[in-house]
Formats: C-alpha cells, sequence, structure tokens
C-alpha cells in the first residue's frame, strides 16, 4: 500500500470511502538491550537528546507503520484513516508500540 494513503484524518481529500473494512493494526515488542542501555546512560550524564533512545522508538514506529500497512494489505484495504499510535511499557526496559487505524477502499473522485 503506498503510504500517502494512510491518514490521521478521517477522509482522504480527493478520494471517496466505499467500503469500510474495521480496525487494523501493527504491534512490535521491544527491549533495550544492555549495551543501548550502557550508551544511554552515557549520554544522559552530558544532557540533550538520547540519541541511542530515541533511534530505538523511531524503529519501532516504522516497524509498527509497516505491520499495519501490511493488515490493511491483507484485508483488501487501498487506505487507512483514522491512523494513530500508542505506546506502553509492558515491563521495566520492554515496551509495546501500537499502529492502529480503520482500513478502507477508496476510489479518486
Amino acid at each position: 500500500m503506498d503510504r500517502s494513503m494512510v491518514t490521521t484524518a478521517f477522509d482522504l481529500s480527493g478520494y471517496e470511502i466505499t467500503k469500510n473494512l474495521g480496525v487494523v493494526r501493527g504491534i512490535i515488542v521491544r527491549s533495550r538491550s544492555v549495551i543501548g542501555s550502557i550508551g544511554a546512560g552515557i549520554q544522559t550524564i552530558f544532557g540533550g537528546n538520547i540519541t541511542i533512545f530515541t533511534e530505538l522508538c523511531e524503529q519501532t514506529r516504522r516497524d509498527a507503520f509497516d505491520e499495519l500497512l501490511l493488515h490493511a494489505e491483507q484485508v483488501g484495504a487501498n487506505a487507512v484513516i483514522g491512523f494513530r499510535y500508542d505506546a506502553n511499557e509492558i515491563m521495566s526496559g520492554v515496551s509495546e508500540v501500537l499502529a492502529y487505524g480503520t482500513a478502507v477502499v477508496v476510489k479518486k473522485t
């Protein structure tokens, strides 16, 4: 699915929703590595952006988004509306990132 066909809005400009296929999601559960935690600990001494964790978060969001796209394609969607992320800490050092939205079929107006 084309990434431009995913929106946080509940409509897609220039397209008409012809079918609602329901909620789709992509979920990723990640843990910090010991080495990454040590590196981040060193970065906290100097302050500022903790780049090791930033990259881990960005990669996890990308992976959850890719899983969402796969799920949407599997149910026959060509777009996703109402896209959102959610994140929770499952246990110390282990986080879940959920990407979700409504799978739809759209046609150009």
